[in-house]
């Protein structure tokens, strides 16, 4: 092992700007592998560590669960599926996203009407107030 490059947990986290106890869940639930560790019991990440746990992070910040993020950690590995694999679990997402953006657009015109209503006088005649407590306004952004 010439020459490879060895990190701590904290070393790892600054490197990669990953919350320790955010690495300790990935290798709870799987996504980074159980790491060696020193003869003091320390975690030892090497640099290949380092990369799974950067794309972890880039296909978390894009919004992808964590079944999806291990799902494309396996196929990256080359233990199964294909490009095409690949790119449908990115449509899937990628309609999901869309279906988000309706409803967010359903949620900003419903709060544009509330504010629209409010007479801004007291608490008890607050639109705003009385619409979040309304049947109705939450009827309309439920998912369906």
């Amino acid at each position: 092992m010439a020459n490879t490059t060895h990190f701590t947990i904290g070393v790892l986290a600054q490197a990669t700007d990953t919350k320790v106890n955010t690495i300790r869940f990935y290798e709870e639930i799987g996504l980074m592998p159980e790491p060696d560790r020193t003869s003091s019991g320390r975690r030892v990440y090497l640099e290949d560590d380092r990369k799974r746990l950067t794309f972890i992070r880039h296909c978390r910040s894009f919004g992808f669960s964590v079944e999806v993020v291990r799902q494309l950690l396996s196929m990256k590995a080359g233990d199964a599926g294909s490009c095409v694999a690949v790119a449908d679990l990115a449509v899937e997402f990628r309609h999901e996203i869309d279906r988000k953006l309706v409803a967010l657009q359903m949620i900003g015109q419903e709060l544009d009407r509330m504010i629209g209503a409010c007479p801004l006088g007291g608490l008890s005649d607050c639109a705003i107030l009385s619409g979040l407590e309304s049947d109705i306004a939450g009827a309309k952004l439920t998912k369906p």
